[in-house]
């Protein structure tokens, strides 16, 4: 007898019902046509530099130790030192031309992937309060991260696995805020998301069972009835069904994850390219997370959401934020760059050479950027006021840079984005209507953009 058999005919009725139940939610109708269907968040927990990498400022080298000759906002540190000029060089890259800084040397080969966006903000500027800002929109905990919201609206489209996924691998940790900058708020926790450790095994906690399926599924069948009955009286109906279809999620897991994770079907090119066999751990560590992203949105996972590891792979400072050089930064930089910029480049390149990237949107962002003048002598502290990040793929227009920050990298000047705007151009991209994807909590519907949120067309073909 296979599992599917068996789920039909389960005691209490439960293995046709659940399996109904999954198929319905797992793959929901978009509002319109697609370009896209799924995400890959690259999160940059602490706060890339801009002036640094996407954001070419020449004047920077000019006016280099001077003070700035406008007001200086206060700062996390309050430390502020002269005009500081990037230690990496700005190089045209590609057909498209776009400057990409040498920190990023793999990434810039990609540059004509790329859609950078150069004038994005943030209402926060702690790592905390940022952190949550650019997941949810709302700078405190209890509002739904994007990777919740779109789980909520499309569900995932693999049977045996969840919509939204959040990978680890070795000292990698949550970032500042805990996991409820990944939550799902007050959406139903069927939208909660997975947390893939994808260098251990098993990856996923508690995977290995020590009972049978059979056990397993009568203990869920009880389960499921204790819950409907306690639904029943509460009038907590789908709190309860959320509850109910988290055990099934869970028990088609047990099978799923580690088939994910299991990399020995990839060929040695393939590891080569995400970085597998590289001297660097962390460079291997982080590109591991890459190539299971890859095989999760392969599967149908809708959102999957990358962690960082630390600087060095023994390093425990600065775990949750190991972007965030408010002195060094040229080495801390270095450090953290040599982490990520092989295995996202290798990520690029393997999703278009499968045919991926048409129909997957890759993201790289941190929460925000950093300032063009010294914390100190060689730091540099937060700025929300302008930085930049880059989309590939899902129909977002490559090769291509939107928006400006001033001559100095401080303030937007040109094409100001938020991160309302961000999520409903990645919700229209999805075949999600943006205004219409909503849910009543606390007598008002909630939205991810939320009332200021505005599709940018500019931004996609």
């Amino acid at each position: 007898m296979n599992r599917r058999h068996f789920l039909q005919t389960s005691s209490l009725g439960f293995g046709l019902l659940g399996l109904r139940q999954l198929a319905g939610a797992a793959a929901l109708k978009p509002h319109f046509t697609p370009k896209a269907t799924s995400v890959i968040f690259c999160y940059m927990s602490g706060g890339v530099s801009h002036v640094d990498s996407f954001d070419p400022k020449p004047l920077l080298q000019k006016l280099a130790g001077q003070p700035m000759p406008m007001p200086v906002k206060a700062t996390m540190f309050d430390n502020v030192g002269t005009i500081m000029p990037s230690p990496w060089a700005f190089r045209p890259r590609g057909e498209s031309g776009l400057p990409v800084s040498d920190l990023f040397p793999h990434i810039a080969a990609q540059a004509d992937q790329l859609c950078v966006v150069r004038s994005m903000t943030s209402k926060a500027s702690e790592h905390a309060q940022g952190n949550f800002h650019f997941h949810s929109g709302f700078s405190f905990q209890g509002h739904p991260s994007a990777g919740a919201w779109m789980s909520y609206g499309l569900g995932s489209e693999s049977a045996d696995l969840p919509g939204y996924v959040v990978l680890r691998s070795g000292q990698a940790v949550d970032p500042i805020g805990g996991s409820g900058v990944y939550g799902s708020g007050f959406l139903p926790a069927l939208h909660q998301p997975s947390f893939l450790t994808v260098d251990r095994d098993p990856a996923l906690p508690n995977l290995k069972p020590t009972e049978t399926d059979a056990t397993q599924l009568q203990k869920i069948a009880a389960l499921r009835a204790l819950d409907q009955k306690f639904s029943r009286e509460t009038g907590r109906i789908g709190e309860v069904e959320a509850a109910i279809a988290n055990y099934e999620t869970a028990f088609r897991m047990q099978s799923a994850v580690p088939g994910v994770c299991d990399l020995k079907g990839e060929s040695d090119a393939t590891k080569q390219l995400y970085g597998l066999d590289a001297p660097r751990e962390t460079t291997a560590l982080f590109g591991r997370q890459c190539l299971v992203a890859r095989r999760l949105v392969e599967r149908g996972v809708r959102f999957v959401e990358l962690s960082c590891l630390p600087r060095s792979a023994n390093e425990k400072t600065q775990a949750v934020n190991p972007w965030d050089q408010h002195n060094d930064l040229k080495n801390g930089h270095t450090d953290m760059a040599a982490q990520v910029d092989q295995p996202v480049a290798g990520l690029l390149q393997d999703l278009k050479a499968r045919g991926l990237l048409d129909s997957t949107i890759v993201i790289f962002s941190g929460e925000f950027g950093r300032t063009p003048f010294a914390q100190g002598s060689n730091g540099r502290d937060h700025n929300p006021y302008g930085f930049s990040l880059w989309l590939a793929g899902g129909g977002f227009k490559p090769g291509f840079a939107y928006g400006a920050t001033d001559e100095f990298g401080y303030h937007v000047a040109d094409q100001r984005l938020t991160v309302y705007d961000l999520w409903a151009t990645v919700q229209h991209q999805l075949g999600l209507e943006h205004e219409n994807s909503t849910y009543l909590f606390g007598g008002r519907y909630f939205r991810l953009s939320d009332v200021e949120g505005h599709v940018i067309k500019d931004l996609v073909s």
